[in-house]
């Protein structure tokens, strides 16, 4: 049925399921070609259906049935019927035992999910409904049951053999052959199974939780990358560290283990105790992973890990609750890294992601609710609105009660639902009786898609006197909503004097404070404040990013460059910046000229910025930053790509190049930074070095150019080695020639070094993007059928080489389309990925947008998989 539209699922149709599941037992005889499985299970009906004589659905896709019995005897005539979702079971007892034997092949699953090969291994992916591909069963997540698994296998071939939980059973067999038996106490639905064979290597090391306990902990990779684990395991020992510090949560298995894999759709995979890893957020040296990849590394392990509790132990009821679990725990690993590694900019970097991203996504034609209402295809919608604007509701509802009831509920959810399938619902819920508010209000946020947007005016009435705020807020319609409900918006807000320190005063009733959480939850509201200390030069507004919205606040620039000087919240400063750089944006596109007193003002404060020797190296880098292009796009209702990304280019050279010295003079107190320390001051100073040696180059700095080939050639981690490659990357000079085939031939068997070479050679302006793009895919290191080669190629094309993709003549547009058409039929998942930069037709200009869409049409018109289906029909509703 690929070219079927996919048909909808919809929130209000749930219904309890007609059986519980009260046991499980699954026997695999593993080999690629054929594994064979034998599942016994327990079924009982459900007091609580809705329906009392409902049928069992088995659900079943491509899986062959070999035999079946109920209560050991074949099933009566009509009782059992097959048809194209599995397997209808009428007229079952109260409670019956019931034996399916089934068959499935791994090494045809291009589509990775279920059981599949990947480089000789065997392993599985079952979120969201994977595991229907492995065996027959009632696969939905409010299913839970506990797990015997009994793995058989071909010793030579496969000597490792893993499941969920703890080990209590192995052996040798006849015939070269041995198994393992894997039992977990803890109920589980059947997206949390997994289970590796293969030949691994094991990097082994101990944890002992709060309560005394050890854990072992073991991390399985291919033998020639068992020096790369250090940092993984450190990290998932930090990890395990944080969450009984910060939230109280113990690990409750006897052993932890983590498992690389080369082929993987996802970054990783929560499954119970037995975690699969895309080997990307595993693998780890000085010399092949950059600082970004040491703490996404440390971020995805710390993330898996949390959900041990926020996810396994408690886990949502149905696919539409995902930011349940999601949210949640994007929100743990977000306060783990900053706690951990990144401190301040670790905010910066999320909000960034989230307007680069989220925010389009939320504007565009695939928006919808952390909460959805219904969908067609649940794959579409592992989505940055459920993990990252999930995250920031989490965050909110913090802001909102405060840390230490926040702290308090999480406990009482944890102990209240352990062992159960539950809702947002039910975690607001909990909130809401701990912190003795009512937060009904607040779960609009959960059922509205978009961003909304709010702005102040303010006035004042001197020292000592008094100030108003006076916020509104409205959301733009998306599409199926085109009325917006009002949301609760906490906005934290600080007054600085002249010198940049916060004043002091109070609302009415109110204790005198130095910051304040406005709680904007109408469409109008004042806030008035009393008894100034002083008279303020600037506000601090949106501090922290304490909502995820976007402001204005109509500030002036002299406002901007005091924020930019002065303010003590990271977030507002680096927003203070950017706020500038996007007016010069704004101004050179809409008004086809540059504003130059805008621009000497911006370079003046950056001037001031260098100068700062107070400054932390990690928010001098991350300040000086522009935002990408797909973040610019957003201030227009349509705009030029490649002008965008010209005019983007042009006003960085512009602004740096009267600072080149300025930069030059700080160098010199960073050439110590190549130390391999793995510390937020030591990453921080090599991202301020490599950051000012690209924008030198940007500036046109004669003297750039052989410093960063020098920088290249002493390089002794990644990290510096990765800055002098992307400082010229973008020029059309021999130095990225010789620098990338250097590159490519000192990693050429290295696969997830490669990705880096691909990325940069797919991502470059430079041109003769499309020969270089073909020869990628002629690479030897290239194949289609692996997820991570086939993102670091087409994904930087897309996202970041706005001349080629975007070409007039439409050929990028063409030769995408071509890409996920042939990946369709080989990874779905994949392929509904990448066609997403097609869907933001109706933001480029005109005739580009009608060349995208006569893209997605010639897709639409062919046979194609439910999920590229559904982000076809999404991006070309009306």
């Amino acid at each position: 049925m690929r070219d079927a539209s996919p048909l909808a699922v919809y929130l209000n149709d749930y219904q309890q399921p007609a059986f519980v599941v009260e046991s499980l037992e699954l026997d695999f005889d593993l080999a690629a070609a054929a594994t064979e499985v034998t599942t016994r299970m327990a079924v009982r009906r459900n007091p609580e259906a809705v329906e009392p004589d409902a049928p069992l659905r088995l659900y079943g896709d491509g899986v062959e049935l070999v035999s079946f019995t109920v209560d050991g005897a074949k099933p009566a005539e009509g009782l059992l019927e097959q048809d194209a979702e599995g397997l209808l079971l009428h007229g079952l007892p109260e409670a019956a035992r019931l034996e399916i034997v089934s068959r499935c092949h791994p090494d045809q699953n291009t589509a990775l999910e279920g059981l599949y090969a990947s480089s000789g291994n065997l392993c599985t992916q079952c979120e969201p409904e994977g595991f229907r591909r492995i065996t027959f069963f009632p696969d939905r997540p409010d299913v839970l049951t506990t797990y015997r698994v009994r793995l058989e296998a071909d010793r030579a071939q496969y000597p490792v053999l893993l499941a969920n939980g703890n080990r209590v059973e192995a052996g040798e067999l006849d015939g070269g052959r041995h198994y393992a038996v894997w039992e977990d106490p803890f109920l589980k639905p059947s997206y949390l199974f997994a289970l590796v064979a293969g030949d691994l290597a094991c990097q082994r090391d101990t944890f002992t939780t709060m309560s005394g306990r050890e854990v072992q902990l073991e991390l399985y990779v291919e033998a020639h990358n068992a020096d790369r684990c250090d940092h993984a395991l450190a990290s998932l020992k930090r990890a395990m560290r944080f969450d009984e510090e910060a939230f109280g949560r113990e690990y409750d298995l006897d052993v932890y283990m983590i498992v690389a894999v080369d082929d993987f759709n996802m970054g990783a995979m929560e499954n119970k105790g037995l975690n699969l890893f895309n080997a990307k957020y595993v693998l780890a040296s000085p010399d092949t992973a950059t600082d970004d990849d040491f703490v996404a590394i440390e971020s995805v392990i710390a993330h898996e890990y949390f959900h041990n509790w926020s996810g396994n132990r408690v886990t949502c009821r149905d696919w539409f609750q995902l930011s349940l679990k999601e949210g949640l725990t994007v929100f743990r690993d977000q306060e783990f890294t900053t706690d951990c590694t990144l401190f301040g900019v670790k905010r910066i970097d999320d909000v960034a992601m989230l307007r680069a991203f989220q925010f389009p996504e939320d504007a565009g034609p695939l928006a919808h609710p952390v909460r959805p209402d219904h969908y067609a295809e649940i794959n579409n919608f592992y989505t940055l609105t459920v993990y990252e604007k999930g995250a920031e509701l989490i965050r909110m509802l913090r802001t909102l009660i405060g840390r230490e009831t926040f702290r308090r509920g999480l406990d009482v959810y944890f102990e209240r639902f352990d062992g159960q399938a539950v809702t947002t619902d039910d975690f607001v819920a909990v909130m809401a009786e701990v912190s003795g508010r009512n937060l009904t209000p607040f779960k609009r946020w959960y059922t509205q898609a978009g961003t909304p947007r709010v702005t102040a005016a303010t006035s004042f009435d001197g020292p000592g006197g008094q100030a108003r705020i006076t916020l509104t807020q409205e959301t733009p319609p998306t599409p199926g909503q085109e009325h917006k409900e009002l949301v609760v918006i906490p906005m934290r807000v600080a007054f600085l004097d002249a010198k940049g320190q916060r004043i002091t005063a109070h609302q009415k009733g109110g204790e005198v404070q130095d910051e304040w959480v406005l709680e904007l939850s109408e469409g109008e509201q004042t806030f008035r404040f009393e008894e100034l200390s002083d008279s303020p030069t600037a506000i601090s507004w949106l501090r922290g990013f304490s909502a995820p919205v976007i402001l204005n606040a109509n500030q002036g620039v002299d406002e901007l460059a005091h924020l930019l000087a002065y303010d003590d919240d990271a977030f507002a400063r680096w927003e203070a910046a950017q706020t500038l750089f996007r007016r010069a944006i704004r101004s050179r596109i809409e008004h086809d000229a540059a504003d130059t007193a805008l621009e000497a003002a911006i370079e003046h404060a950056l001037a001031a910025l260098l100068r700062d020797e107070a400054i932390e190296p990690v928010l001098l880098a991350t300040i000086l930053q522009l935002p990408p292009t797909r973040e610019l796009a957003e201030l227009f209702e349509r705009v030029d790509p490649v002008r965008l990304r010209n005019e983007r280019d042009d006003l960085e050279k512009r602004l740096y190049m009267p600072l080149t010295e300025a930069m030059q003079q700080i160098q010199p107190k960073l050439d110590d930074v190549d130390n391999g320390a793995f510390t937020a001051e030591a990453m921080g100073r090599r991202q301020l070095r490599n950051r000012l040696l690209a924008l030198r180059v940007a500036a046109r700095d004669q003297a750039a150019v052989p410093e960063a080939l020098a920088q290249y050639q002493k390089a002794r981690s990644q990290t510096m080695r990765m800055g002098a490659l992307n400082a010229v990357n973008e020029l059309d000079h021999e130095a990225r020639q010789v620098l990338l085939a250097d590159f490519e031939k000192r990693y050429r068997d290295d696969p997830l070094v490669l990705d880096k070479y691909f990325g940069l050679q797919a991502g470059s302006q430079v041109a003769g993007g499309f020969e270089r793009l073909d020869a990628l895919l002629e690479h030897p290191g290239f194949r289609w059928t692996n997820p991570n080669r086939v993102r670091a190629v087409l994904g930087p094309f897309m996202a970041r080489n706005e001349r080629h993709f975007h070409q007039d003549d439409g050929e990028g547009y063409r030769r995408m389309g071509g890409f996920v058409e042939k990946l369709d039929a080989m990874n779905p998942q994949t392929a509904a990925r990448l066609a997403q930069p097609l869907t933001r037709w109706r933001k480029v200009d005109t005739a580009r947008g009608e060349q995208m869409r006569a893209e997605l049409e010639r897709l639409a018109a062919l046979e194609v998989s439910r999920d590229l289906r559904d982000v076809i029909e999404r991006a070309l509703a009306e």
